[in-house]
């Protein structure tokens, strides 16, 4: 059905939309949808039915981050996380074009090209590896003009006979730009999520400027919301430590994830108990120095941010996040985050809400165009990204594998790390855990080298593990190989301290300094129990999708998952297990009270001797 209101033709179906834009496109369409949560999914799908069902159809999509639940790896994964994924996702439609993907069953009349994959999703789907774009985000755009883009889809916020481009103004403002400036030519098609919080400001846009609206209750759905993510100690310590490093009254920038909210319970800690923050990260350095900056934030801090994540909006309500430019405490370019933040957005005041800048990428992840402003705005820059792996000799790898595999994307890390040496005062600081995985299959995440980079050794600055803080700006290569040893975890030091002197880029008598020699997670644990001990950072500091009984569960899980690659360990829970007894709360919640097998038994016994300890 279509709905005239206005000079926007306004649509129910979404298959009738897909066939009035086939009718003034033609047999060739070029689909841009953005980055993330703002993809107009039933616009998309019916798209994509259309070329399956029509080969003289061409249709190419151009998009990056394609949402997809998790898909759980083992019998306890699915037990645990099968719950919470249908209760936190449940309901989102998933796009086709990801499943055919994924069954390698995209004809040839349909290409899907991305340039930032949700973190491993894409691994080991091959014809995704094959059109997957290397390209920093603020070059998106040009990209997408480049190829003939006609048609750009998005999820949009209704209200009147306006439309908030809500969660995701990055790239769609840059085309819209483009457009107004004769250098693009498309149709902006909307559908309105009526989950999708109205923001004021760049993305406020008339009916007018859309060429078809979808909207109605048959294309209502849940927004992808992720739950978030535990805690665990070397996410604390690495979070705790970045805190340190950010001044009063400057400029913050950081992602999605555990290090991220543990950055965030860092600041707020700082700011509301500045003499246990500064003894927490006394215990955490290695030789007991105090924090370079603390205090509480009497100017606060001011966000100019690629993403803006929750704990933000956290920061916000701890009287962080204050400092205000052109009466914004936040400028960022799109949002993904749980539902309670989606609400929160939804129910903020109007005043309070506008305080909250969507805008176009190019202004976010750059400083060209508006510079003075800016320049002025950003002041004592810290921008806060996470990455995989690191050199000794300070490259970053935060995208990919040595095999040319991409696990995500390069996205607007070497764009706020360019930022960071533009900008008077700015520092762009890197975080990793020392270590992956546990047991005999632990491996440093800090190598001599690696055969892919993200970030060139030459634009090397700050690298935070949960053992310290390697400033390496303007260091040579001896210096900066022993400030990278000296966050590595002990038990890889040895071989990496060969490696370095080997290449001779350390003298053949150097030695580890005796305190940094003490790099271990049970110094971390015991660093960190006085300030767990008091509450102040718990597993889950800024609420939960889990209940209490899967609350309780996470420390029998977590010490599961790192018994998995030492099996003498997991025989060691199996072997407690068997031998107590205690509250079945969360076998229950597991399905494993009563087991019908011997590997659901040997489960059963696996999880309860775990929640042991």
């Amino acid at each position: 059905m279509v709905q005239a209101r206005s000079m926007t033709p306004r649509f129910t179906d979404p298959d009738a939309l897909a066939d009035a834009i086939i009718a003034r496109l033609g047999r060739r369409i070029v689909l841009g949808l953005p980055l993330g949560l703002g993809k107009a999914n039933h616009v998309v799908n019916a798209l994509v039915a259309r070329a399956l069902a029509d080969p003289s159809l061409h249709l190419h999509v151009f998009t990056a981050l394609t949402l997809e639940a998790p898909r759980p790896k083992s019998d306890l994964e699915k037990r645990f996380l099968g719950p919470i994924i249908e209760r936190t996702l449940g309901g989102y439609p998933s796009l086709a074009y990801a499943d055919l993907q994924r069954r390698d069953a995209l004809p040839p009349n349909i290409e899907v090209d991305e340039f930032f994959f949700q973190a491993g999703t894409r691994l080991n789907v091959p014809c995704a590896q094959r059109s997957y774009i290397s390209a920093n985000y603020t070059h998106a755009a040009g990209y997408l003009r480049e190829r003939g883009v006609n048609v750009v889809a998005q999820l949009v916020a209704g209200r009147g006979d306006r439309y908030s481009l809500s969660c995701n103004t990055d790239i769609t403002l840059d085309l819209l730009a483009a457009r107004k400036a004769g250098a693009a030519d498309f149709l902006l098609v909307g559908q309105v999520n009526d989950e999708l919080p109205f923001m004021p400001g760049d993305g406020d846009l008339p009916a007018e400027m859309f060429s078809h609206l979808l909207d109605g209750a048959d294309v209502q759905f849940p927004l992808f919301a992720p739950p978030k993510e535990p805690i665990p100690d070397a996410s604390y310590a690495i979070g705790f430590h970045a805190a340190s490093l950010v001044p009063d009254g400057g400029t913050i920038q950081m992602g999605i994830g555990a290090i991220s909210d543990a950055v965030a319970q860092g600041l707020i800690v700082r700011h509301r108990e500045p003499e246990v923050f500064a003894q927490a990260v006394q215990r955490l350095s290695p030789t007991g120095a105090s924090p370079p900056c603390g205090g509480r934030f009497e100017t606060g801090l001011y966000a100019a941010t690629e993403m803006f994540v929750d704990c933000l909006l956290d920061l916000r309500r701890a009287g962080v996040l204050k400092r205000e430019v052109d009466g914004a405490v936040l400028h960022g370019g799109f949002f993904l985050g749980p539902r309670a933040f989606y609400q929160a957005l939804r129910e903020m005041p109007e005043d309070e809400r506008a305080r909250f800048q969507m805008q176009a990428i190019s202004g976010i992840n750059e400083i060209y165009g508006d510079e003075a402003a800016r320049r002025a705005a950003r002041v004592d820059a810290r921008f806060v990204n996470t990455a995989m792996m690191a050199t000794l000799l300070g490259a970053v790898i935060s995208d990919g594998l040595d095999d040319g595999r991409v696990v995500s994307g390069v996205g607007g890390q070497y764009n706020f790390v360019a930022q960071a040496f533009a900008l008077e005062g700015a520092r762009s600081i890197i975080t990793l855990p020392a270590v992956r995985g546990g047991g005999r299959k632990a491996a440093s995440n800090i190598l001599w080298s690696y055969a892919h980079g993200t970030i060139p050794r030459h634009l090397k600055d700050v690298v935070i593990t949960e053992y310290g803080v390697a400033d390496l700006r303007g260091r040579t290569d001896r210096d900066a190989v022993v400030r990278m040893l000296n966050i590595t975890d002990s038990r890889f030091q040895p071989a990496l301290l060969d490696a370095a002197k080997s290449a001779g880029k350390l003298e053949a008598g150097y030695a580890i300094p005796e305190p940094f020699r003490r790099n271990t997670p049970d110094r971390i644990a015991e660093a960190l129990a006085p300030v767990k001990a008091t509450g102040l950072a718990p597993l889950l500091p800024f609420g939960s999708d889990f209940d209490a009984v899967e609350q309780s569960l996470l420390p029998a899980l977590g010490r599961l998952k790192a018994a998995q690659a030492d099996p003498l360990a997991l025989l060691g829970h199996m072997w407690k297990g068997l031998r107590s007894s205690g509250d079945d709360a969360g076998l229950h919640r597991l399905g494993l009270a009563h087991p019908k097998t011997l590997g659901e038994r040997l489960l059963a016994w696996a999880v309860r001797g775990a929640a042991t300890g």
